[in-house]
């Protein structure tokens, strides 16, 4: 069966964004950069993966489909971007935003529960939860794995990681990879 993966990168104080959706702050180092292109490549935006010395049809890795909320999905509309992981299954989970003008992006009004678990029992590779933390939130007890960029700096307000009620869930570090400027990758399987 299929994983759903959080996938996300964060501040050290729980921030995966700064207030208005902000990411910039994040200090991305070459050695991390030349990685993210190498392992994950499929995180990387379409129209931003030639600037990681890939194709924009470089296959996918671990993930081939993809589940996000609004939040993490306006920012490619801000920009005239309607399919921003064209090279994926893209489903967008939100209640308000309407309607998508893009048949390559799904918009899926309601139970976002009963589509991952629908996406779970389907072939295929790994299903990436891109954020944001409401909808993490709302997922956790499908969430199988987290694997957290953390990155050396604090953002003090902005996007939580996970946005919702008092709910302890544990899950076990299986492993961490740092890079130079310390920014760490921790891979954790659900207890």
């Amino acid at each position: 069966m299929r994983k759903l993966v959080y996938f996300v990168g964060m501040s050290l104080d729980g921030y995966i964004a700064g207030p208005d959706g902000v990411i910039d702050f994040f200090p991305v180092a070459p050695d991390f950069a030349g990685w993210l292109a190498s392992e994950y490549p499929e995180t990387l935006p379409t129209h931003a993966r030639p600037h990681f010395g890939l194709a924009a049809d470089a296959p996918c890795k671990k993930f081939d489909t993809l589940v996000m909320g609004r939040g993490t999905y306006e920012p490619a509309l801000a920009v005239g971007i309607t399919s921003p992981y064209s090279h994926m299954r893209q489903y967008v989970v939100s209640g308000t935003l309407g309607r998508i003008d893009d048949p390559a992006v799904e918009l899926v009004d309601g139970d976002a529960m009963g589509l991952v678990r629908r996406l779970k029992q389907e072939d295929g590779m790994d299903i990436w939860l891109a954020g944001g933390g409401k909808l993490a939130g709302a997922l956790i007890d499908e969430i199988d794995e987290l694997v957290v960029k953390s990155y050396p700096v604090t953002a003090g307000a902005g996007v939580r990681a996970f946005d919702g009620p008092f709910r302890p869930t544990l899950f076990t570090p299986a492993r961490r990879q740092e890079f130079g400027n310390g920014t760490q990758v921790t891979w954790s399987t659900r207890a």
